[in-house]
């Protein structure tokens, strides 16, 4: 009897964007990201919408409508700054994480309403 792979997945989302909450408080790099896609002013906000992106999956494992709804803001999050990172001509090995925060988000999102 494993781990479901749906769990795993949550897992990885959400200790992956507590790493990066964490990391926008403790190194300058997340701060000057944000100047340089000029969102300096949003950044706190959209830190915020990923701690609580973050929360919301792993709160969901036992509240499904919150995972629901957690998933699907956090894969919202990604497909906009997939966005950022396409008008800033950044290249697809620095925007593949943003891809593939989408998408696995996108995936929790579909088994969570199926």
């Amino acid at each position: 009897m494993g781990i479901d792979f749906n769990i795993i997945c949550i897992l990885i989302s959400s200790l992956s964007f507590f790493v990066y909450v964490t990391s926008y408080f403790v190194t300058p790099h997340m701060k000057s990201e944000f100047k340089r896609f000029n969102l300096e002013k949003l950044g706190l906000a959209i830190i915020v919408l990923q701690f609580l992106g973050a929360s919301g999956l792993i709160i969901g494992l036992k509240i499904p409508v919150v995972l629901i709804i957690s998933s699907l803001g956090l894969s919202s999050l990604m497909f906009l700054g997939l966005i950022v990172r396409v008008k800033l001509k950044d290249s697809i090995w620095i925007s593949l994480p943003a891809f593939f925060f989408m998408l696995l988000n996108a995936y929790i999102f579909v088994e969570a309403i199926n």
